[in-house]
């Protein structure tokens, strides 16, 4: 009995966690990363190109620490970092608006905080295609809900594909 018990208050501690808020910092790294996809298409970034190299870079897991001092570098030496990391990142190409690209990157660092799921495992689940063909129905919900349905369409496209 005293065994299930601990289990039933440790399921109700982790949601409780998911339901706490971001503290200020946390959104501040948010609207960092937000920035840091604006300015990718501002320097004429090939968007989908910029995103799948950033969200599997060494650079969006140092993000991804607890703390690293590239968290507070701001949005332009974190994207020379990155174009250092990958070596020239591609140019031109297909482009995002600016909304779009700010929501994609505060979006995916806010799921990072809200489910502790690292950025290379979010990219997998929704990548810059499906980031950028949910903006127009997803970008005025709740963070967290639109989180919770682009998870739930990757759970939703795992069943479409194994029942083929």
């Amino acid at each position: 009995m005293v065994g299930s018990l601990m289990k039933l208050l440790k399921a109700g501690e982790s949601v409780n966690k998911k339901k706490e808020k971001l503290t200020l910092e946390k959104r501040q790294l948010c609207d960092i990363q937000g920035r840091l996809f604006e300015l990718a298409l501002t320097t004429g970034l090939d968007c989908p190109s910029f995103i799948k190299s950033f969200m599997n870079s060494k650079t969006a897991a140092a993000l991804d620490d607890v703390y690293d001092r590239l968290q507070w570098a701001g949005e332009e030496y974190i994207l020379e970092e990155l174009n250092d990391e990958v070596s020239e990142l591609k140019k031109a190409g297909t482009t995002y608006s600016s909304e779009v690209m700010y929501w994609i990157g505060y979006t995916y660092r806010y799921w990072h905080y809200y489910t502790g799921e690292y950025s290379h495992e979010i990219y997998k689940i929704a990548d810059a295609e499906t980031m950028s063909e949910c903006w127009l129905g997803f970008h005025t919900f709740d963070v967290k809900m639109a989180i919770d349905d682009l998870k739930e369409i990757y759970k939703q496209k795992c069943k479409e594909s194994q029942k083929l």
